[in-house]
């Protein structure tokens, strides 16, 4: 159990809302709050305070703490479980909120110094909710679990939980290592993912442009990956691995950091390794998993094809690691924030009534920040705010792959909605499911857009879908492969950063192989991603593959049965933090641990790869 998201990073007081200089909107930061210094904030700050006092107080009374039960159950421990739920979901709810609202400053704006106060505050005490959790799980695998759910509706309604509780209780601590673990986590692991959010958002890279050099934010950077120009694009490249070269040591400290403290908590708890503790965090088996694997290792060929055509498209030989992301073909529109709300709205509507509502509140309430500026994080993410409302954070730059990411997001948003009556530990969701609305939705939008444009459109809407697609099959293979490295030479001692850049080119050359230059991979991408560097979650990669696959898997059925799809599906998304990964597939006729189901997944990309062909013959034919 996890007692709130970790907190993103976020900006100042209170902003107003209205239209930002480049036309993009910040989100509203006077909801559920007037800003960080309001008396609102305070006074929510103190209830989930006392909240947190409360559960404290209700297990002291009812005597919840690690320590045999037996194997009768008394009436006294029906009530006590009872009490003890309804109090943690009181103050996980509280608890989850307040931090969301002060991740969304430090996410804007990492210099903001009273988000960083207030982030400090609070993490104090959601390290002793933390610590609470931990107890309860210790006492819950004490208990009869079928006794007690035949006795309490209560239980029965956590049934999920409370079996995930009896296996998790065999790999903790000593109850005093487990609060020491918890306590020593902010200044250890926390506060070294702390380090890396903001030292990176705020990185200056100097860059040799057509218009003479400039100093932009790393985001801005990154962003030069889709420019038309070459040049610029290698411009761009070489500048960002020289920026992280210069700060490799920090980083790399970071990295070792992170990862050492997880193999010794993992090897206290008796985890096997830390891809074994990854499969029971993210409720997957470690079959279903070898599974999807095996089919993408198998469908690697596919990919290169993908980009050899590309290359082609280009006018190359070969792709380079900067040409990944350009522009085959120049847009017939520009795709403004305000297109992209259009197209998303509408589509969303033609699914369902409610998915199209969610899209007008996003864009209508001040859900969305998509300017991208010093301070800010980089790349996309949406969190839950409260009750059924969500905030998305992304860097947009008109094109149609920022609308695409705008959909993913909001595809996070539904399924946050339809998670939304469930209290706190109903709602935890594993990783490999968090992916099926946000994939669901951007494929929902992309196949409208290629209905509805022109040839050469269409070209690029499928070349921003094998770019995704290559992102997710290949390179999150490479992370994968680059992470598992990375934890077993950790185990002896740390890596240096010379190290670090050779685990991740051997796993970049054994995925992408021929389909890239060689010799212009990205050595730093382990500086890139900060995904690496969470504190609780490891292998926080191949869940993206997984969802990525199960969401086609699940439109493929849409296609065939619009009807009855839309009948299982929101009760799907209602319901994945109450069962197994395999028992919520199976209620769509899904085996995750057959091979072949991937193959299946994995053939709807062969198809956008054989459009693609297609369209890149045409378009070189004409013009010869």
């Amino acid at each position: 159990m996890k007692p709130h998201d970790e907190p993103r990073r976020t900006k100042a007081s209170s902003p107003p809302m209205r239209p930002e200089p480049t036309g993009l909107p910040r989100w509203d930061l006077t909801v559920p709050y007037p800003g960080l210094d309001s008396l609102e904030f305070r006074a929510a700050f103190q209830e989930t305070i006392q909240a947190i006092q409360d559960l404290e107080t209700c297990f002291e009374r009812h005597r919840i703490a690690a320590g045999g039960q037996g194997n009768a159950l008394s009436s006294d421990q029906v009530q006590a479980f009872e009490e003890a739920i309804q109090a943690v979901n009181l103050a996980m709810d509280r608890a989850g909120q307040l931090s969301a609202y002060v991740s969304m400053f430090i996410a804007t704006d990492s210099t903001d110094t009273l988000a960083q106060q207030r982030h400090s505050e609070l993490q104090a005490h959601l390290v002793r909710l933390d610590q609470l959790l931990t107890r309860l799980v210790a006492w819950l695998g004490t208990l009869p679990v079928q006794a007690l759910m035949e006795r309490s509706s209560v239980a029965a309604e956590h049934a999920h939980m409370l079996r995930r509780a009896h296996v998790q209780a065999r790999h903790l601590m000593d109850p005093s290592q487990e609060e020491l673990a918890a306590e020593l986590r902010l200044s250890g692991g926390q506060a070294w993912s702390r380090l890396y959010h903001n030292f990176t958002s705020q990185l200056q890279v100097s860059v040799e442009l057509p218009e003479g050099p400039r100093q932009l934010p790393m985001s801005e950077v990154r962003n030069l990956a889709y420019h038309p120009n070459r040049s610029v694009r290698e411009q761009a490249y070489r500048a960002e691995l020289a920026a992280w070269e210069r700060v490799a040591v920090p980083v790399a400290a970071a990295l070792n950091s992170i990862k050492g403290e997880a193999n010794t908590l993992i090897q206290r708890r008796h985890w096997p390794s830390a891809l074994a503790a990854s499969y029971f965090q993210n409720n997957v088996d470690p079959e279903s998993v070898e599974a999807m694997f095996r089919a993408a290792q198998e469908f690697l060929p596919d990919m290169r094809r993908y980009l050899r055509i590309k290359a082609r498209l280009l006018g190359l030989e070969q792709l380079a690691w900067f040409d990944l992301f350009a522009p085959v073909v120049q847009s017939s529109h520009r795709w403004t924030f305000q297109e992209a709300a259009a197209l998303i709205i509408h589509q969303f509507h033609a699914f369902s009534a409610k998915m199209g509502r969610l899209a007008e509140r996003a864009f209508a309430e001040g859900w969305i920040d998509a300017e991208p500026r010093m301070g800010k994080r980089d790349g996309a993410f949406c969190m839950r705010l409260q009750g059924s409302e969500s905030r998305i954070l992304v860097n947009f730059k008109p094109g149609y792959n920022a609308v695409r990411t705008l959909a993913h997001e909001l595809g996070h948003a539904y399924h946050n909605l339809n998670l939304a009556h469930r209290p706190p530990l109903q709602r935890l969701t594993p990783m490999v499911l968090a992916e099926t609305a946000s994939t669901f939705c951007e494929t929902l939008v992309r196949e409208a857009a290629l209905a509805q444009t022109d040839t050469t459109e269409q070209l690029l809407i499928l070349e921003s879908a094998l770019q995704d697609a290559t992102q997710t099959v290949v390179d999150i293979t490479s992370r994968f492969l680059f992470e598992q490295a990375v934890f077993e030479k950790r185990r002896q001692r740390e890596l240096t950063q010379d190290e670090l850049c050779q685990l991740m080119l051997e796993a970049q050359r054994s995925t992408y192989g021929e389909g890239l230059d060689s010799r212009f991979l990205h050595p730093y991408m382990w500086s890139v991603k900060p995904h690496y560097y969470h504190p609780g979650l490891h292998f926080y990669n191949y869940p993206y593959l997984f969802g990525l696959l199960f969401a086609l898997g699940l439109y493929a059925q849409y296609r065939q049965d619009p009807e009855r799809f839309r009948a299982l599906y929101d009760d799907l998304l209602a319901s994945t933090g109450m069962a197994e990964t395999g028992e919520l597939a199976a209620r769509f006729g899904i085996d995750i641990r057959s091979v072949d189901f991937w193959r299946s997944s994995l053939a709807l990309i062969r198809e956008d790869v054989g459009r693609f062909e297609e369209l890149a013959a045409a378009r070189l034919d004409g013009q010869r």
